[in-house]
């Protein structure tokens, strides 16, 4: 559910997350974290890391899905990096509600540039090639949202009857495009189309 232009005053980290925190350290290599805002919010989590002295755990993953996450994903990425291995996910179809569609675009560009300033990884998530995944046919912008998906470390999928169909398209798609763009540098080689 989202509540744009809404503050909400609530712990991001309930008792029934803390429940399956334990659960996740036993049994998963990342954790993800979702609707995570402030800064407060990641200390509060790495704290309770740091309290289970959790072995398995491999890395943090800070889901940005709202206007106070991206106004503060700086401090956020220099928080978690700081003390844990820590990737961002940029989670477009609630970044699309929380800022709207006309700004959702220039936000994936700076939340890029910002990652790859600070060494942070990213997951570039939500209906990549989602026709395709469900339906069994990619639409020309699902190609088109593909190819810009290759400027992040990892692209993830939803669920649907057509998943493995996505995988080797989203494979393909970014095969070609690695010889062409890295991250946000293009690498400007020689074109083979017309020779």
């Amino acid at each position: 559910m989202n509540l744009p232009d809404t503050p909400l005053d609530i712990e991001p980290l309930s008792p029934k997350d803390l429940g399956d925190l334990e659960f996740a350290l036993h049994n998963a290599d990342l954790l993800g974290y979702s609707f995570v805002q402030r800064p407060e919010d990641v200390e509060h989590l790495l704290s309770e890391l740091e309290a289970r002295h959790p072995h398995r755990l491999r890395g943090l993953v800070l889901k940005v899905e709202t206007a106070l996450a991206v106004g503060n994903l700086p401090e956020l990425a220099v928080r978690a990096a700081g003390r844990w291995p820590t990737a961002i996910m940029i989670a477009r179809g609630d970044l699309a509600v929380e800022l709207g569609y006309e700004r959702l675009a220039e936000m994936q560009e700076e939340i890029l540039w910002l990652a790859e300033a600070a060494s942070v990884p990213v997951i570039w998530a939500t209906q990549v090639l989602d026709r395709l995944v469900k339906k069994g046919t990619p639409s020309r912008a699902e190609v088109s949202d593909a190819v810009l998906a290759a400027r992040a470390e990892c692209v993830m999928l939803n669920k649907g009857p057509y998943l493995e169909q996505g995988i080797r398209v989203l494979t393909q798609v970014l095969r070609r495009m690695q010889d062409h763009q890295y991250k946000k540098t293009p690498k400007m080689r020689p074109l083979k189309a017309w020779s």
